[in-house]
C-alpha cells in the first residue's frame, strides 16, 4: 500500500496506550522489561493499524499475518497490543503479568497467549522461526495457489533486536532467507543502540544494512517514532517480492520514561513508582490511574481489530470458490491446515524381509521417506547439508530455489542451529510437517530448538544419522557419546532410536502421528533386519523371551542385534536370556503400569547395552544390572574395531550376564 496516511496527537495517544500499560504491568510484578515495547510502540502501532491481517476473534485463521516477537524479553508489546486489538486477553491478565499461572509469563509462549505465534525468549530463535514461517507460506502459496485464486497469501513480521542480530542463529537465517528470496518476510530492527550492559558500541559495531545487503535483503533505515516513515518503509518492503526485507528502526529505549530513556535502565529493570508517575505526565496520560485506557483510544484499536478481520470474511469466500473451482486440491488443502492425516497412508510404510541384506536404519529412513511422501502431502524436510548422509531426499523431489517454490526438500546448508529453528516455525505455521537431518553429535548445535520444540508442542521431526561410536573412521568428534542422554532430558521430546530396518518404519508411523516433537536416532552401519513388530509404538516390547529366563538383556539401536547374538550364546552355556528392544523411553512412559512390569519385572536380573552414557537407565533396572555403556569418548578407526575396544562385543554381554547371576 502507498503511503497516505497522516498521522496526528491520536495516533499518538493510542501508541502510548502500549507504553503505560507496559509501565504498570512492569512496575506491578516488580519485574521485566519495558524498554523495548516502550521504544516500539509506534512501529506496532503502525503495523496493526495499517498493515496486519488478523483476525482477534480467530487467532488461528490460517491465512492470517504472523507476527513474532523475537526480543521476547519485550512480551509486554504483543500482550498489550493483543489486548488493545481485541484477543482474548484482559487487564486482568495484564496485571497478573509474569504470576504463576498467568497468561502474560515473562516471554511469549504460542500455547499460553492468544495471538502469540511461537515461544520466543532464548535470542535469536525468533529470527529461525521468522524464516521458516516465511518458507511454509512461500511452499504452501507454490502448491495450492491458482492464478487466480490466491488461498495462501500473507506477510511474517518480526521484531528483532539487537541481541537477535548478535547471537548466530540469525546469521545463519537471514543468509538462508535472502538466498531463497523470501519476499514476504519483514524484519523490524528496534535499533536503539543499548543492551543489558550499556550501550551496545560495547561490543557490536555491525553495519546491518551492509551486512543484510550482502545476504541478499533489502534494507531501509527510518526513525522508529516518525510513524509516517514507518508506514512509507512498510509499504516499500512489500513492494519488493523477491527479497526478504529488514527495517532498521531508530528508536529511543524506554522512550517516555524522563530520566531512564536511552539508557541501559530502561532495558529491564522496573522503573519505580515516581518514573511510572513521570512518564505517564510527559506521555499525557493521568499520572494516578494504573492499567486504564480511555474509551476512546481503546474503542479505535478495537476498530482496527474489527477491520482487519474483514480479511477473514473475504479470505473465506476465496476459499469457497477454490473449492468450487479446484475441488480436489482444495480438499487436501483444508485437511493438512486442519493437520488431518489421510486415511490409511501408514498402509504405505515398507516392511522389510528377514531375509533382505543387512540394512543401516539412516538407509531404511530414506526408504521409509520414499515410500510415504507421496501420501502425505502436508511432509517437507531437508538436511544441513549431508543429505547422502542423512538419506532424507526423497527419490526424484526437487529442491526449493529462488523463484520456485514448488518441490519437496530443503537444501538448509551447513546451518544446523537455524535448521531447527525453521523446523520449529514450519510446524507451527500450520499445514506442513517438518523432518531436518544432520548428523547426531550436531544436535549440539539444535539444542535450542529442540527445546523450545518440546516447550512449543511443535511438531518437528528431527532426523539424527550417525548415532553411535559406530560412526567408526570419523572418530570421537563425529561419534555421539552423552548427546542420547542429553536428548532424553528434555521434557515432552520423544527420542526414538529404532534397532532395523522395520523398527524405522513403525518409528516413522510414531513420529508422523505425534503431537509434538521427536527425534529418531540412526546407525551409520548395517544392521540385521528384525521381525516386522508394532512393539516400538509402546517404547519398550520383549523381543525374544524363554521361559524361566534368567536374565533379561536390554537394548537399543544397534545393540538390539548384539543382545540377540549375546543371548543365543548364553543358551549355548545353559542360561536362558529374554532379549527387550527398547527404542523409546518416552514410548514407554506412557504405558500401563502392567504391561511396563511385564517387560521390564522389577525383580529380573538386566544387562543393559547401550553404545551411550548409562545415564538415566537406573529408573527402568531394578537393583540386579550390570551395563554395558560408553562412559568415554570414541575413538578412530573401523567401527567393528571400535566397538570391540569399548566392550560391545558377545564375549563381554555374555560375561556381564554370568556375573550378574553369579
Amino acid at each position: 500500500m502507498s503511503q497516505t496516511t497522516t498521522y496526528g496527537d491520536f495516533d499518538r495517544t493510542c501508541a502510548n496506550a502500549i507504553r503505560t500499560l507496559t509501565l504498570d504491568a512492569v512496575q506491578t510484578a516488580n519485574s521485566g522489561h519495558p524498554g523495548m515495547p516502550m521504544g516500539m510502540a509506534d512501529v506496532a502501532y503502525v503495523l496493526y493499524t495499517r498493515f496486519l491481517h488478523h483476525n482477534p476473534k480467530n487467532p488461528k485463521w490460517f491465512n492470517r499475518d504472523r507476527v513474532i516477537v523475537s526480543a521476547g524479553h519485550g512480551s509486554m508489546l504483543p500482550y498489550s497490543v493483543n489486548f488493545l486489538t481485541g484477543y482474548d486477553i484482559t487487564l486482568d491478565d495484564l496485571r497478573r503479568f509474569r504470576q504463576m499461572g498467568s497468561r502474560t509469563p515473562g516471554h511469549p509462549e504460542n500455547h499460553v497467549t492468544p495471538g502469540v505465534e511461537v515461544t520466543t525468549g532464548p535470542l535469536g530463535a525468533g529470527t529461525g522461526n521468522s524464516v521458516g514461517m516465511a518458507l511454509a507460506e512461500a511452499w504452501l502459496a507454490a502448491r495450492y495457489n491458482r492464478t487466480d485464486l490466491k488461498v495462501v497469501d500473507h506477510y511474517t513480521y518480526v521484531v528483532v533486536s539487537d541481541g537477535d542480530l548478535e547471537e548466530g542463529i540469525s546469521h545463519e537465517a537471514a543468509s538462508l532467507a535472502g538466498h531463497l528470496g523470501l519476499g514476504k518476510l519483514i524484519w523490524l530492527y528496534d535499533d536503539n543502540g543499548i543492551s543489558i550492559d550499556g550501550p551496545t558500541s560495547l561490543s557490536y559495531s555491525d553495519n546491518v544494512p551492509m551486512r543484510f545487503q550482502a545476504y541478499g535483503w533489502h534494507t531501509q533505515v527510518v526513525d522508529g517514532h516518525d510513524m509516517a516513515a514507518v508506514e512509507a518503509a512498510i509499504s516499500a518492503a512489500q513492494a519488493v517480492t523477491d527479497q526478504p526485507s529488514i527495517i532498521c528502526c531508530k528508536t529511543v529505549i524506554g522512550f517516555g520514561m524522563p530520566n531512564r530513556q536511552g539508557t541501559q535502565k530502561a532495558h529491564s529493570d522496573a522503573p519505580g513508582a515516581e518514573e511510572v508517575r513521570l512518564a505517564k505526565i510527559k506521555l499525557g496520560a493521568d499520572p494516578d490511574a494504573f492499567f486504564a485506557v480511555s474509551d476512546e483510544v481503546l474503542a479505535a484499536w478495537r476498530a482496527t481489530g474489527s477491520h482487519a478481520a474483514q480479511a477473514e470474511s473475504t479470505w473465506n469466500l476465496t476459499l469457497a470458490h477454490y473449492e468450487t473451482s479446484y475441488p480436489e486440491a482444495a480438499g487436501e488443502f483444508k485437511s493438512i491446515v486442519a493437520g488431518t492425516l489421510p486415511a490409511d497412508w501408514e498402509k504405505a510404510l515398507p516392511v522389510f524381509s528377514t531375509t533382505d541384506k543387512d540394512v543401516a536404519t539412516r538407509a531404511a529412513s530414506g526408504s521409509v521417506i520414499d515410500a510415504i511422501v507421496g501420501h502425505l502431502p502436508a511432509l517437507l524436510g531437508g538436511s544441513a547439508d549431508l543429505t547422502p548422509s542423512n538419506n532424507t531426499m526423497p527419490k526424484g523431489a526437487a529442491s526449493l530455489k529462488k523463484g520456485d517454490f514448488t518441490g519437496r526438500y530443503i537444501r538448509f546448508g551447513i546451518r544446523e542451529h537455524a535448521m531447527g529453528s525453521m523446523m520449529n516455525g514450519m510446524a507451527l505455521h500450520g499445514g506442513i510437517i517438518p523432518y531436518g537431518g544432520t548428523f547426531f553429535t550436531f544436535s549440539d548445535y539444535m539444542r535450542p530448538a529442540l527445546r523450545l520444540a518440546a516447550l512449543s508442542a511443535a511438531h518437528s521431526i528431527f532426523v539424527f544419522t550417525h548415532d553411535s561410536i559406530g560412526v567408526g573412521e570419523d572418530g570421537p568428534t563425529h561419534e555421539p557419546v552423552e548427546q542420547m542422554a542429553s536428548l532424553r532430558a528434555i521434557p515432552d521430546l520423544t527420542v526414538i532410536r529404532p534397532a532395523d530396518a522395520n523398527e524405522t518404519s513403525v518409528a516413522w508411523k510414531a513420529a508422523i502421528e505425534a503431537h509434538g516433537p521427536v527425534a529418531l536416532l540412526l546407525s551409520r552401519q548395517a544392521l540385521p533386519i528384525l521381525p516386522h513388530s508394532n512393539g516400538l509404538l509402546r517404547g519398550a516390547y520383549i523381543l525374544q523371551d524363554t521361559s524361566d529366563s534368567q536374565v533379561t538383556l536390554v537394548a537399543s539401536g544397534s545393540e538390539v542385534s548384539l543382545a540377540l547374538d549375546a543371548a543365543k550364546a548364553l543358551a549355548e552355556k545353559g542360561v536362558k536370556a529374554a532379549v527387550v528392544s527398547m527404542p523409546s523411553w518416552e514410548l514407554f512412559d506412557r504405558q500401563d503400569e502392567a504391561y511396563k512390569t511385564s517387560v521390564l519385572p522389577a525383580n529380573m536380573p538386566k544387562v543393559v547395552i547401550e553404545a551411550g552414557v548409562l545415564q538415566g537407565w537406573h529408573k527402568y533396572t531394578g537393583p540386579r544390572v550390570r551395563f554395558v555403556t560408553q562412559e568415554t569418548f570414541g575413538l578412530s578407526g573401523p567401527f567393528k574395531d571400535v566397538y570391540k575396544k569399548f566392550g560391545f562385543t558377545i564375549e563381554h554381554v555374555v560375561s556381564e550376564a554370568l556375573a550378574l547371576l553369579g
